[in-house]
């Protein structure tokens, strides 16, 4: 679909009565998604769209000002999927950085949101564990440190898939990578005050923790957040059946 981010790449599976747009987070794409999308699919009609600026098949053009360029992207997504379900509940849902995208719609436009290890609501705090885990996949640029950072984002227990590593390594060597979006504005997070939100988080999530997710959640969305025991940042792959019942119970 053409957009003022340029064309954007948009998947559809599934079918019911209700409607996901589900969008990924940073250096994701709906083709790296397919565990969570075809969870999704299992109780609904799902939408997965390619941000701008990220790696995907979207336009690789950031948009400036990104807060308030994805706010004017994600709208006209909206009114695309809308234009097709013109009567189904449609849900919005969003992991890292798309949850921070999610968040710059206007509630207005949705039934639901659903807000997963999400970005928009706090800063990242990096600490040596951390820098640890990027700077390698950053600067070696090899399938270790892939893997090395994406064992990192993984909940104990949880092992990431070959295809993510190799898609990582890929990353890496051709993408200018994009740090995590700090927290939208107050007038942003409170206009979903009193609406169907709900946010999920990996009890071991490294980037956005529960202990400083849980205030602006509280305060800004009027929302406890729901931990999932045992999860880490990649909570999408790790419990998508979850994620699914999460996205159907707003539906």
């Amino acid at each position: 679909m053409g957009t003022s981010c340029g064309q954007t790449h948009v998947v559809s599976v599934g079918a019911g009565d209700g409607v996901c747009i589900y969008l990924p987070g940073t250096n994701f794409n709906a083709a790296t998604s397919t565990v969570a999308i075809d969870a999704l699919a299992s109780g609904c009609r799902v939408y997965a769209a390619d941000l701008p600026g990220q790696p995907g098949l979207s336009s690789a053009a950031r948009p400036g000002r990104q807060a308030r360029g994805y706010a004017g992207w994600v709208t006209e997504l909206i009114a695309w999927v809308r234009h097709r379900h013109r009567r189904e509940r449609l849900v919005l849902a969003g992991h890292s950085r798309g949850a921070a995208v999610a968040l710059s719609a206007d509630p207005h436009d949705v039934q639901g949101l659903a807000l997963l290890s999400p970005a928009g609501l706090t800063t990242v705090h990096p600490s040596m564990e951390m820098l640890r885990a990027t700077v390698p996949w950053i600067v070696r640029r090899d399938q270790a440190g892939a893997r090395r950072l994406l064992e990192y984002m993984s909940g104990p227990g949880h092992t990431p898939s070959d295809d993510l590593v190799e898609w990582m390594t890929l990353v890496s060597q051709a993408c200018r990578t994009t740090g995590a979006p700090g927290p939208l504005s107050k007038e942003d997070l409170i206009r979903w005050k009193g609406h169907d939100v709900l946010v999920a988080v990996g009890e071991n999530d490294v980037f956005f923790p529960v202990s400083t997710l849980r205030e602006p959640s509280r305060s800004m969305l009027g929302q406890e957040p729901i931990v999932v025991p045992g999860a880490g940042h990649l909570l999408v792959d790790e419990e998508s059946v979850l994620i699914s019942q999460i996205v159907t119970s707003l539906l």
